[in-house]
């Protein structure tokens, strides 16, 4: 009896196939670009408390550039994902881990697009920073939220505590679902041998 070409073999790893629908080299390229701005910016704001006096306003001024242009990528990302429809999840998984990936994901771009607005409006609301003009990496004269400078300083003030305690938990909640993403995909990959990292890949 003749096997149809089309059957899977028995010997063949689970969830090969998989890996057929993947994104975009765009996609990917946006993906990875933003994954390393987050984890150079996570970086950064944790071993600043640790560095010399004179580094602080070198690194927070590079954070800021790195938000800066994570929100610029993000956005980038957003209009090319609604121009180009990503591959869907595979039918092998659960309904219900797939409907937690598209809430997961969701929630992810929340943050990455609440992140960088955030700090943005902390650092419009700074006393100072009428004084400090902003610059991406120190090339590009960046403006700040105009209105936000111009609030009255009393109110300002408190608005600038209030932006750095959302920036502060936003942070902590992308690390919460950074985990998550990241463990799941190793767990799908290692542990369901149902890869969808290759999607990722070129």
């Amino acid at each position: 009896m003749t096997t149809p070409a089309n059957a899977s073999s028995p010997s063949a790893p689970r969830g090969r196939s998989l890996s057929a629908g993947r994104f975009t080299g765009v996609a990917i390229v946006l993906h990875w670009a933003v994954a390393i701005g987050i984890l150079c910016n996570v970086a950064l704001a944790w071993s600043v408390d640790y560095l010399p006096d004179d580094w602080v306003r070198p690194v927070i001024d590079t954070h800021k550039s790195i938000g800066i242009t994570v929100l610029g990528l993000v956005l980038l990302r957003i209009l090319w994902r609604v121009s180009h429809r990503p591959p869907r999840l595979p039918d092998t998984f659960p309904s219900w881990e797939r409907t937690a990936a598209h809430i997961a994901h969701g929630l992810l771009y929340v943050l990455m697009l609440g992140l960088p607005l955030s700090g943005w409006l902390h650092d419009s609301a700074w006393k100072d920073a009428a004084t400090h003009p902003m610059t991406l990496f120190h090339l590009v004269s960046w403006p700040r939220i105009g209105f936000v400078m111009h609030l009255a300083p009393g109110l300002k003030e408190h608005l600038h505590d209030v932006f750095g305690a959302v920036h502060a938990w936003f942070g902590y909640a992308l690390y919460l679902l950074l985990a998550l993403h990241v463990g799941g995909a190793l767990k799908h990959e290692f542990i369901d041998r149902q890869s969808v990292l290759r999607r990722m890949w070129r």
